[in-house]
């Protein structure tokens, strides 16, 4: 393939802005904040978890208290209905009397039984309202992380896409300038070869591979002539040569 030294010189143009372009989507990709939101995002949805489970278990807890709570009331009405039937003094059989006295002794046993679990649910709300406060309160903390987050994210989104298309302009008013074959070929190299399809001649050493070339191919490339498009014999990229070459 046939290229003036002056079109091969500007594939290089070419590579530098391909390079900007895949250095600044790495920039992108590897923001940071792009892992401080995904970690807070993973936070909150334990978070919502517990404070779902939480409230649950408060619900639970409340409905189980309004149990208790009726079946105290039942309790307590039917202790205050056998009292006032032995303070009527309307009793007078004495094993009525006894087994009156004997049934207000069980209901106080029994009263004292669900009021001393009702004070324990009571107990355990309390507990499961402080943990909901303390959920709620790290929840909110966490949001505002993950938003100060996306915020920076946002804002360096900005200057990168910015910057692209810059660069992206730049290379698409370049690319149509080169030779189509030269292109063509440029971007096949490059997609094989970690998104460099081009690199200079340095001291006979090629930049695309870092290798110093052999002396056979040395003489090869020197004895090309300056319009031949040569390639690196161990990395195949287009091999550009400048005064700096060392031919």
């Amino acid at each position: 393939m046939k290229a003036d030294p002056a079109t091969q010189l500007r594939l290089l143009d070419l590579q530098a802005l391909d390079t900007a372009l895949d250095r600044l989507a790495v920039r992108r990709r590897g923001l940071p904040e792009l892992a401080t939101i995904a970690e807070r995002s993973e936070a909150l949805d334990r978070l919502d978890s517990d404070i779902v489970r939480v409230r649950t278990e408060i619900t639970d807890i409340g409905r189980a208290q309004q149990k208790l709570e009726n079946e105290i009331e039942l309790v307590r009405g039917r202790a205050d209905r056998d009292r006032a039937r032995l303070e009527s003094g309307q009793v007078a059989n004495p094993r009525e009397l006894e087994n009156l006295q004997a049934e207000l002794a069980s209901l106080a046993r029994r009263q004292g039984v669900l009021e001393d679990e009702a004070l324990e649910r009571m107990e355990a709300v309390d507990a499961l309202e402080s943990r909901l406060a303390g959920l709620v309160a790290e929840q909110e903390r966490v949001a505002a992380e993950r938003r100060a987050a996306e915020e920076r994210r946002d804002e360096q989104f900005g200057e990168i896409d910015t910057e692209a298309a810059k660069r992206r302009a730049e290379r698409d008013a370049l690319a149509p300038a080169l030779p189509e074959p030269l292109v063509v070929l440029y971007e096949r190299v490059r997609s094989s070869s970690a998104g460099v399809g081009a690199a200079v001649l340095v001291r006979r050493r090629c930049q695309g591979c870092h290798l110093e070339l052999s002396g056979g191919d040395l003489r090869a490339v020197a004895a090309a002539p300056a319009d031949e498009v040569v390639r690196c014999e161990e990395c195949r990229r287009i091999l550009v040569r400048t005064a700096e070459s060392g031919l």
